[in-house]
């Protein structure tokens, strides 16, 4: 079966010939069907660990329950096949399930992985929930729609050729928060205290006027390196992805930017040894290498330092 990873295509699928031949779209027979298959290729489509499947906790059973390496954080996988929940109060019920049962999720965690994960090595702040469905409605399409909202929609599609597609629901306009609408919600309100969505406006806010501009314009000489180029922004950095994979992080510092190569102690060929080497010191960012950025420096040298990281995490 062949797996593909798409953001809101939802577009007819031909097989090139003589003349293009539609394939069809198929369904799912059961839920467990799509969980399996998210389950057994968790890494390749979400980027995510593996950590139990059917988890009980409290009144709950949680579908999948995965780690976010490069987060620190737990996601909880929940699938549906009809259309009749609440995305808001079913994905803020189990975040609150969470935070209010941690303990329970570090031992499970250390029991299935074989590992020490303590409670303080946890961004808690940067715990999600995903929902994965054949199909959602437009009502709760738009549910998601707010700026720092910690639940992600995916769509899962099966067609006659035996190909899958996952492809997640990307917000349109989302410029409102949350908590316009969490007084009127106790658990909203209580679970947006501590999960916190950052934004990349929000890591601005910490430079100087003037290093705001030259983010903008690196930042465009960066995705402009390939069409596929993602921003996520976390707790203390930016990240840019390619194809769902971490090549650099971008911390906007007051006056510079540092940028972190996600590559490995003598991956980086860098004559000019303007990279330094960070993987046996405490940073922010994935990767061995760091780059201290400024308005005067060679861009087009760093640039060919990212695009070596690029080029190693491209699928």
């Amino acid at each position: 079966m062949r797996l593909a990873v798409c953001k809101n295509t939802n577009m007819p699928l031909y097989k090139i010939g003589d003349q293009l031949n539609h394939i069809k779209e198929t369904s799912f027979k059961l839920e467990r069907e799509i969980q399996k298959l998210t389950e057994n290729n968790l890494s390749t489509v979400l980027k995510l660990e593996f950590i139990r499947s059917e988890f009980p906790l409290n009144d709950f059973r949680i579908d999948t329950l995965a780690y976010d390496q490069e987060a620190k954080a737990f996601v909880i996988i929940e699938y549906k096949r009809d259309k009749t929940f609440s995305v808001i109060d079913q994905g803020y019920a189990y975040l609150s399930l969470m935070l209010n049962n941690k303990a329970d999720f570090i031992l499970e965690y250390n029991e299935c992985q074989n590992q020490t994960l303590k409670r303080n090595d946890v961004e808690w702040s940067q715990s999600k929930v995903i929902f994965i469905s054949p199909n959602f409605t437009s009502y709760q399409r738009e549910a998601i729609n707010f700026k720092d909202l910690p639940i992600e929609l995916w769509e899962v599609k099966k067609f006659e050729n035996d190909m899958i597609s996952f492809d997640q629901i990307i917000k349109t306009s989302a410029k409102e928060s949350i908590k316009t609408i969490s007084r009127n919600n106790d658990i909203v309100e209580k679970v947006s205290e501590e999960v916190k969505v950052f934004t990349e406006q929000e890591h601005l806010l910490k430079a100087e006027f003037s290093i705001r501009e030259f983010y903008e314009q690196f930042k465009e000489r960066l995705i402009n390196l390939d069409d596929n180029i993602t921003l996520n922004p976390r707790k203390h950095f930016i990240g840019y992805k390619i194809d769902g994979n971490t090549f650099c992080d971008i911390v906007i510092l007051g006056k510079s930017l540092k940028v972190t190569l996600n590559l490995k102690s003598n991956e980086l060929d860098d004559p000019k040894g303007i990279a330094r080497d960070v993987s046996n010191v405490g940073h922010w960012g994935n990767g061995a290498y760091e780059i201290k950025v400024t308005e005067t420096d060679e861009l087009e040298y760093i640039m060919s330092l990212i695009k070596q990281s690029l080029k190693k995490h491209k699928d």
